[in-house]
């Protein structure tokens, strides 16, 4: 008997001897507009209460939340509740439709291959994977065809799924086979916790839940690739295999995923750096970029920005050692918590670590010297060199690396000064976002299960974080157990041009910092107060941050961005010697310029600039330019704006760049470029 009909056996045996009957009772279902509906505990469902609603919702919903709890749509309600209905439109259903897709792959991946699974996540970006330890056999593109015939199989029978309460003895003896199914249950569990199952068709797993109805409710599912592992993504473990998938409700769902995808590719970030040459990976020094000459001018652009607005705002830039003595982070509590996420290295018999952030060093700043309440707000920019010693399988171009530099920020201020800094801090976000053309929206992330300081320090914190988020007048909504050790905070997300979400800025407010580190300063009574911290970046990481705007512009950089800004072009080698007086007319008043000097023809040199869209504007120069000191302007899609003196040119220039704007030309003559005369 195989693993799989001695599971399915035992499931059986725990199902009949824990069949529970659910007294069946009158109860009032409330629905989120405060509609009230009769029901039957013990015999009506969530999906009951949406075919009373509608047909099409029955049809259409996907899970449901009871009493503020993700709920199973065919599990029977137990008592008087509200109840919440979720279509594959919203993150909760996109979330609970990937997961049981997950389970279907699984159950495909068990009948082709006969392997051990491990983990099958939703991905927050779409779709789904799971990883399976099949000894030495490998999965190619080849077995897609297979796998999928098998999925469509398990779609055809439209297989439920069923759920079952274990205890941690129970869990053990089902997945006994399974050695990683062992280690989560064994260190996951406490012992006299219960844990959830769940079977669909053969396959039968450990999973919170909830899912869909049945697998029949999968219209679309596609094996997308496939790639080597590790059992917790760390490389000393056991190597597994790794397959992802997408699945919808519906075909036409699939087909514009696909064409969304299709643009991601075209705006992947790495493959535009490879082609403007801005950076490049190497596995000598895995998750640090090489930036290249033209990425290093962007990198500063994006800093110079930041240092000018610090000037306005009143930020006072830092510079702080990049290696401290591990005592440091035993006081912050950064070793307790982030350990294992740290470079650290014995130096003459002592720990030393590579700073992963620079809060505790701007803590040692603070306090190096007595401070006066006439300082306060201090607030310390720094973009110091960071190093977090992230797993080598979640590294991915500059969005996931383990060297970076952060617009990272801290003030130090008096509580009664939190609310300024906090109103301050997002009108500084606001106005970063909006020079890049990104929206956000806000959450606040509150105290994890890792934490440090006292919880009526963390509620008052939190309370204050969430009255000055209902006092911004901005959308948010609750993180719950999100948020740094040392304090909540509110995390930023932009939307891209993909309608993509990141995660970005952060402000974060802290009250043990401050304690931890006994700082103080002298109050207008005389007497020692201790400061709030608050945490605050808008880039975040300048890496990722940058990866972002590849993606969002899709390398068609804004003029005052631009590594490559202009491309002057002489309308033949005649003009030459005037072309190169333009580029340097212009690179001596700070724009980046080039000049093309081959014996292309001019068409083929638009086209070239058009198919490579580096450069925001090319100047075509010929004899007319030459006698007017001139150049004739296009656009990288070669739109002709028309001549103008350099001169002009130069000032409408210098404004946009110094604006963070696009160039604003006013109307201008056209007038194609002559051959200059025979001399």
């Amino acid at each position: 008997m195989s693993y799989i009909e001695e599971r399915c056996k035992l499931w059986d045996e725990l199902r009949a001897a824990k069949a529970v009957v659910i007294e069946e009772k009158p109860i009032k279902v409330t629905l989120p507009d405060g509609k009230v509906l009769d029901a039957v505990a013990g015999k009506d469902s969530s999906l009951d209460i949406a075919k009373k609603i509608s047909n099409s919702l029955a049809q259409n919903v996907v899970v449901a939340k009871v009493n503020g709890v993700l709920w199973d749509i065919p599990r029977k309600l137990e008592e008087d509740c509200t109840l919440e209905l979720f279509q594959f439109s919203s993150e909760e259903g996109q979330h609970v439709f990937w997961h049981s897709s997950a389970h279907i792959l699984g159950e495909a991946l068990e009948k082709k291959y006969q392997g051990n699974l491990c983990v099958g996540p939703p991905l927050d970006t779409g779709g789904f994977y799971y990883d399976m330890e099949m000894g030495d056999n490998m999965v190619s593109s080849e077995d897609y065809p297979e796998i999928k015939k098998i999925v469509n199989q398990i779609i055809k029978q439209k297989q439920t799924f069923d759920r079952l309460e274990l205890t941690k003895e129970e869990a053990l003896k089902l997945f006994t086979y399974n050695k990683f199914k062992v280690e989560i249950i064994t260190t996951k569990v406490p012992d006299g916790d219960l844990i959830t199952a769940y079977r669909c068709g053969d396959l039968i797993d450990l999973c919170r839940g909830p899912h869909i109805p049945h697998t029949g409710r999968v219209k679309a599912f596609e094996v997308l690739k496939n790639s080597s592992a590790y059992w917790m993504g760390k490389a000393e473990n056991d190597s597994l295999q790794r397959v992802y998938g997408i699945a919808f409700p519906d075909k036409k769902l699939l087909q514009a995923w696909q064409k969304e995808q299709a643009e991601a590719e075209r705006r992947d970030h790495r493959k535009i750096g490879k082609k403007q040459e801005l950076f490049f990976m190497d596995p000598l020094t895995p998750g640090c970029a090489f930036m290249l000459p033209h990425g290093t001018r962007i990198y500063n652009k994006l800093q110079e920005f930041l240092r000018t607005e610090y000037r306005k705002r009143g930020f006072e830039e830092v510079v702080s050692p990049n290696i401290y003595n591990v005592d440091l982070w035993k006081r912050s509590g950064h070793y307790q918590n982030y350990a294992e996420n740290m470079f650290s290295f014995e130096c003459e018999n002592q720990e030393f670590a590579l700073k992963p952030m620079n809060c505790p060093g701007h803590c040692v700043m603070f306090g190096h010297r007595v401070r006066s309440y006439r300082e306060l707000p201090l607030r310390f920019a720094d973009f110091g060199v960071l190093h977090r010693n992230e797993l080598s399988g979640a590294l991915t171009g500059m969005t996931r690396v383990r060297r970076f530099q952060q617009d990272d920020a801290h003030i130090f201020c008096t509580r009664d000064q939190v609310r300024e800094e906090i109103f301050a801090c997002i009108d500084f976000m606001n106005y970063v976002y909006g020079i890049f053309g990104f929206t956000f929206s806000m959450e606040l992330s509150t105290r994890p299960e890792k934490y440090i300081g006292d919880i009526e320090v963390w509620n008052l914190a939190e309370k204050q974080l969430e009255g000055l988020l209902q006092e911004s007048g901005h959308e948010w909504k609750l993180n719950p157990g999100d948020g740094a050790f040392y304090g909540p905070k509110i995390d930023i997300h932009i939307t891209d041009a993909m309608k993509r979400s990141h995660q970005c800025a952060t402000i974060q407010l802290d009250f043990n910092l401050p304690e931890r580190f006994d700082l103080s300063y002298v109050s207008e009574d005389s007497g020692n107060q201790r400061p709030v911290m608050i945490h605050r970046a808008i880039y975040g990481s300048l890496e990722r941050f940058m990866a972002i705007l590849i993606e969002h512009t899709a390398g068609e950089w804004p003029f005052w961005l631009n590594p490559r800004q202009l491309l002057v072009i002489p309308i033949s080698l005649k003009c030459s010697d005037y072309a190169n007086q333009v580029k340097k007319e212009l690179f001596d008043a700070g724009f980046y310029v080039e000049v093309d000097l081959s014996d292309k023809q001019l068409k083929k040199k638009m086209m070239n600039v058009r198919l490579d869209g580096f450069y925001s504007y090319v100047l075509v120069v010929g004899g007319k330019e030459e006698e007017n000191h001139s150049v004739n302007i296009r656009t990288r899609d070669n739109d002709v704006l028309g001549m103008m003196k350099v001169e002009e040119l130069i000032e409408i220039l210098s404004v946009a760049v110094k604006n963070q704007a696009a160039p604003v030309f006013p109307p201008i003559e056209k007038a194609e470029p002559k051959q200059a005369k025979a001399q």
